[in-house]
């Protein structure tokens, strides 16, 4: 999770070096990572602190990790891998003086083809900043497969080829969609000689369209009753 800028005190820029990170850092990048943290509309970490300096540090070389410094003293950082913007934290007293956007115009240097993040949805600072910098919202979670168990939002920069971007994603998609759907019609098809009689149930089709509703309000009850009809229709088929 990532809260760069946020509001607190604010002055001119400051004078910036960015570096890659070195072993030695891990216990001042966790030292802004945690007090940024504080200082943000986030849920707690369920980790202890004491944990971050040595994870920091195992990250270092595997990740590429970039620290900003303003003349001797660690203002902030940014850890990511080929496609993910894991961290990236500024300490609180260099907020809104241009340590965020500096290290993630870094980040896109890094990565033109483009990259994602999650971010808590509570984190309306971090959210408006990354809006701000070109990023698009994807999706939203309930929370439920964080740590926190807090909602958030996947957030992403599409890089110089948008359209190629975000239909590598939706690629990614497809392939998640046709792994549920061969589960779906295995499991249609292990139903089938268990049950009395092999009509359908309606009213059973329509609870399964409301659910899968709730996983994804955008597209609602009706839109997704065709959908469900025809996913079960086409088990149905292959079952036979």
């Amino acid at each position: 999770m990532t809260p760069p800028d946020r509001p607190a005190a604010s002055g001119d820029p400051l004078e910036l070096t960015v570096r890659p990170a070195e072993p030695a850092d891990a216990t001042a990048l966790a030292a802004v990572h945690l007090r940024a943290r504080r200082a943000a509309p986030m849920p707690d970490s369920p980790h202890p602190d004491a944990t971050l300096a040595p994870f920091l540090a195992t990250r270092i070389g595997a990740d590429e990790v970039w620290v900003a410094e303003a003349g001797e003293r660690v203002v902030g950082y940014a850890r990511h891998t080929g496609t993910w913007l894991d961290d990236l934290y500024v300490e609180p007293t260099a907020a809104r003086r241009g340590v965020g956007s500096v290290l993630l115009e870094v980040v896109k240097e890094r990565l033109p083809d483009g990259f994602c993040l999650w971010v808590f949805e509570s984190n309306a600072p971090a959210r408006a900043f990354y809006a701000r910098h070109g990023l698009v919202a994807l999706e939203r979670t309930d929370g439920s497969a964080n740590e926190e168990r807090s909602p958030d939002v996947r957030m992403a920069w599409p890089g110089r080829d948008p359209v190629a971007f975000l239909r590598s994603l939706v690629d990614e998609v497809d392939v998640e969609l046709g792994d549920l759907l061969a589960r779906r019609a295995a499991l249609t098809r292990a139903i089938q000689p268990l049950k009395p009689d092999a009509a359908r149930d309606p009213a059973r089709e329509r609870q399964v369209a409301e659910r899968v509703a709730r996983r994804a309000p955008e597209l609602g009850t009706e839109r997704l009753v065709p959908v469900v009809d025809a996913i079960i229709t086409a088990s149905l088929d292959a079952a036979r």
